[in-house]
C-alpha cells in the first residue's frame, strides 16, 4: 500500500504514526500515575495538545478558513468543534484519539479514492507525448499539436500512435487494449486507418494524419474521462443537498443538547457538553459524503477498463434502471459489411424470358450503346445481362458512400468492371427510397420498392432475404440486386445475457425490408421488430416505446453513432458503437463501445446494477447505525469511543464496500 502512495499520503502517515506513538505514551503515563495530581487537571492540556496539533493542525485550518468564507457547517467544523469541546471538559486522550482516528479515515478515505480514479486515470496515459516528423533525413520529435493534417509521421515499435491517419508504408501489430479494453494485437498494414492513443507493436509505421490533434480519437475520449466524474447521478446529488442541511441541523442539536438539558432535567453542564461533543463525532457525515460518489467513480473505472466509456454517474444510474434496449441492425447487430448475393433480371412482359436468346455481340459499342441495350432488355446471355446490370448499378451508385453502395462498386470492380464516372450525371437521392440518376443521357433509378411505386415502375417484387436494390431505366423495370449482410458472432450471445441480467424488451430497428429483418430478428431472438423505416420513423417508434415505459424504467437505443444521432440523444440512455474513431458515436452517445462488441451491454448493465446496489448499501448501513448510536450519545449510553466507531469506522467500512464496485464481474 504504502508503494503506491503519494506523497501527500506518505506525509500523513508518518504524522499519523507520530501522534499515535506520542498519545499511547500520554495516555500509558496518565494510567500508571506519572502526572500524579496532575490528573484531570489543566495541567495536562499542553501535552496532549501536541499531538493533537501534529495530527489535526490542518483540519483546524480548514475549518478556520471556511468559516471565515462563510461555509461554516461542514465535516471539519464538526470535528473542531467535537474535540474543542471535549478538551473544554478535561476530556484530553479522547479529543486527540478522535482527531487522530478521524485523520486515519481520511487517509483511507483519499488511498480508496485515489486507487478508483486510477482505473480511470489509466486512460490519461494514453496521450502521446510528443510526434516524430522526418527532416532532412533525421527524426524530429514534435509536439502533436503542431502536426497540420496530411503530414507524414513515423511511429516506431513501442510508441504510442500520436495521431489519426491512415498507414502509407510499413507493417505491425497495434496494441488496442488502452481504447477497447481488448488484450490481443490488431494487425495493420498500408492503406488501413489508424487511430491515436494504441501503441505500435513490432515494426516502423509511416502515417499520413487525417486529424488535428484535438480532433483525433484520443483527445475526444481524454475530453471524455475529464468530464465523467462532473454528471452527477440523482443519488449523488440527493447526498450532496441532504448534507448541505443536515450538518447545520445536527450543529444546532449538539448546542441544544449541550444547554437546555441542565437547564431543565438539572446536572452538572460538563456531561452534557461531553454527549454533545460525542453527539457531533457520530453526526460527520463523510461516510456517505464520500462512499457514495467513490461507489460511482468505481463503476465508471470498472466499465473503463472493459473498453466501456460511461460519460458519468447520472447515466451509469440510468443503466441500472434499463429495461428496454432498442438497435439499430447495421452496424450493430450486424457487421455491416454488405456483399452483392444475387442479381436477379427481370421477365419479359410478353412472355418470353429475358434470359434468352443469342450473344449480343455489343463488346464494341458505345457507352450509350451498352446502356441502350440494358434499358430495351434486349437478348443476350444471363451472366452478360447480370453484368451490365451490376454496372449499371455500379454507376449510379458512383458517388454514395453508403455501405450498400460500395459493395455493389465492390463487386463490380472485382468482376473486372472499371468505372467511368464521366457518364453518370444529375444525381437526386430520395431519403428511404433510393437514388435518381442519368447514365449516358438516359434515366436511371435504384431503390426499394417504395421508389419503385413512387416513381409507378411495373416491377417484380423479390422475396430473398437481405437488401433489395430495384433498377430501372427510362421507366422500365431491368431486375434486382440482392445485398446481404452478416450477422455479428456473439450477437445472439448478446441478446441472451441481457435477457439475464434483466432486460425485458429488445427491440431491432432497421430502413431493410421486413424478410431480411425477421430473418436477423430470428436468428437473434429479438422480442419486437421494425422494419422498412425512414430516419424520422426510429424517432417516432423511441418516442412510443418511451410512452410506454413506467415509474423508474429506462430505455436505451444502441446504434452506430453514425446515422443515429437524433435517437441516441432521444433515448433515455444512448450506446455508441465506437469503432476506435466515430466521432459522432463519442459526441451523441451516454455510453460508448470502443469495439463495437455488444456482448459487453449486458456487462456494463451488471456493473452498474452492482454499483447502485453497493451505494443503496452504504446509505442504508451508514444513516442506520449513526441514528442508532446519535440515541445512545444524547441519552448518555455512548462514549467518545462509540462514537469514533459510527464516524470513522462506518466511514472506513462503507469506504471498502464502495471498491467492490471497482471489480467488473
Amino acid at each position: 500500500m504504502v508503494k503506491k502512495m503519494t506523497k501527500k499520503q506518505k506525509n500523513m502517515l508518518k504524522r499519523i504514526i507520530i501522534s499515535f506513538v506520542l498519545l499511547a505514551a500520554l495516555m500509558i503515563c496518565e494510567h500508571m500515575g506519572v502526572f500524579g495530581s496532575w490528573t484531570d487537571t489543566w495541567l495536562l492540556l499542553p501535552f496532549y495538545a501536541v499531538p493533537y496539533l501534529i495530527i489535526g493542525y490542518d483540519i483546524i485550518y480548514k475549518a478556520a478558513r471556511n468559516i471565515r468564507n462563510g461555509q461554516i457547517f461542514d465535516e471539519n467544523f464538526l470535528m473542531m468543534l467535537a474535540t474543542f469541546g471535549a478538551f473544554g471538559v478535561r476530556e484530553y486522550s479522547e479529543a486527540a484519539a478522535v482527531m487522530l482516528f478521524y485523520q486515519v479515515g481520511e487517509l483511507f478515505q483519499s488511498y480508496a479514492v485515489g486507487k478508483s480514479r486510477q482505473s480511470i486515470a489509466d486512460m490519461m496515459d494514453i496521450c502521446p507525448e510528443y510526434a516524430n516528423i522526418e527532416q532532412d533525413g533525421a527524426l524530429v520529435q514534435v509536439d502533436p499539436d503542431d502536426v497540420e493534417v496530411g503530414s507524414v509521421i513515423v511511429v516506431k515499435p513501442g510508441e504510442r500512435i500520436p495521431l489519426d491517419g491512415v498507414v502509407i508504408e510499413g507493417e505491425s501489430f497495434i496494441d488496442t487494449a488502452a481504447l477497447t479494453g481488448e488484450s490481443v494485437p490488431r494487425k495493420t498494414s498500408a492503406g488501413e486507418e489508424i487511430f491515436s492513443g494504441c501503441v505500435n507493436g513490432n515494426g516502423t509505421l509511416k502515417i499520413k494524419t487525417t486529424k488535428e490533434f484535438d480532433d483525433s480519437t484520443v483527445a475526444k475520449i481524454l475530453e471524455l474521462v475529464e468530464n465523467a466524474s462532473s454528471k452527477k447521478a440523482k443519488t449523488e446529488k440527493f447526498i450532496t443537498k441532504f448534507a448541505r442541511y443536515y450538518t447545520p441541523v445536527v450543529t444546532i442539536a449538539a448546542v441544544l443538547l449541550a444547554f437546555v438539558p441542565p437547564l431543565i432535567l438539572g446536572g452538572g453542564l460538563g456531561m452534557w457538553i461531553q454527549r454533545a461533543c460525542t453527539f457531533l463525532v457520530i453526526s460527520c457525515p463523510c461516510a456517505l459524503v464520500i462512499s457514495v460518489p467513490l461507489g460511482f467513480f468505481g463503476g465508471i473505472g470498472a466499465a473503463s477498463r472493459m473498453g466501456v466509456l460511461v460519460k458519468g454517474g447520472n447515466f451509469l444510474e440510468a443503466v441500472a434502471e434499463m429495461t428496454t434496449i432498442v438497435f439499430d441492425k447495421t452496424g450493430t447487430l450486424t457487421k455491416g459489411e454488405f456483399k452483392v448475393t444475387k442479381i436477379l433480371l427481370a421477365e419479359r412482359r410478353n412472355g418470353e424470358e429475358a434470359n434468352d436468346g443469342q450473344e449480343t455481340g455489343d463488346g464494341e459499342a458505345s457507352s450509350g450503346d451498352r446502356v441502350k441495350k440494358v434499358c430495351e432488355n434486349s437478348s443476350g446471355e444471363n451472366s452478360e445481362k447480370k453484368r451490365k446490370l451490376l454496372e449499371l448499378a455500379a454507376l449510379g451508385e458512383g458517388y454514395s458512400n453508403h455501405p450498400i453502395a460500395v459493395s455493389i462498386r465492390e463487386a463490380y470492380e472485382k468482376d473486372g468492371g472499371k468505372l467511368e464516372m464521366s457518364r453518370v450525371e444529375e444525381a437526386k437521392e430520395t431519403a428511404g427510397h433510393g437514388i435518381c440518376v442519368r447514365v449516358d443521357g438516359r434515366e436511371v433509378l435504384l431503390g426499394n420498392e417504395k421508389l419503385m411505386q413512387l416513381e409507378d415502375i411495373d416491377y417484380e417484387p423479390v422475396a430473398e432475404a437481405g437488401t433489395i436494390v430495384y433498377a430501372a431505366c427510362e421507366k422500365q423495370y431491368l431486375g434486382a440486386v440482392v445485398i446481404s449482410d452478416v450477422v455479428k458472432e456473439g450477437a445472439a450471445e448478446a441478446i441472451c445475457s441481457m435477457k439475464k441480467v434483466g432486460v425485458k424488451k429488445c427491440v431491432m430497428l432497421t430502413g431493410d425490408r421486413k424478410q431480411a429483418a425477421d430473418k436477423v430478428a430470428g436468428e437473434l431472438g429479438i422480442d419486437e421488430v421494425h422494419a422498412e423505416l425512414l430516419p424520422a420513423d426510429k424517432v417516432s417508434i423511441v418516442e412510443t416505446l418511451l410512452a410506454n415505459q413506467r415509474g423508474k424504467e429506462k430505455l436505451a437505443f444502441a446504434g452506430d453513432g453514425i446515422n443515429d444521432a437524433p435517437v441516441l440523444s432521444r433515448a433515455d440512455i444512448g450506446i455508441a458503437m465506437g469503432s476506435m474513431g466515430s466521432d459522432a458515436a463519442i459526441e451523441a452517445a451516454d455510453v460508448v463501445l470502443m469495439d463495437d462488441d455488444v456482448k459487453k451491454i449486458a456487462a456494463v448493465v451488471k456493473c452498474a446494477r452492482k454499483t447502485l446496489r453497493i451505494v443503496k448499501q452504504n446509505i442504508v448501513f451508514a444513516l442506520g447505525i449513526k441514528a442508532l448510536v446519535l440515541i445512545l450519545g444524547a441519552l448518555g449510553m455512548a462514549n467518545m469511543w462509540e462514537a469514533v466507531f459510527a464516524d470513522v469506522g462506518v466511514a472506513v467500512i462503507a469506504i471498502m464496500n464502495s471498491m467492490r464496485a471497482l471489480r467488473a464481474d
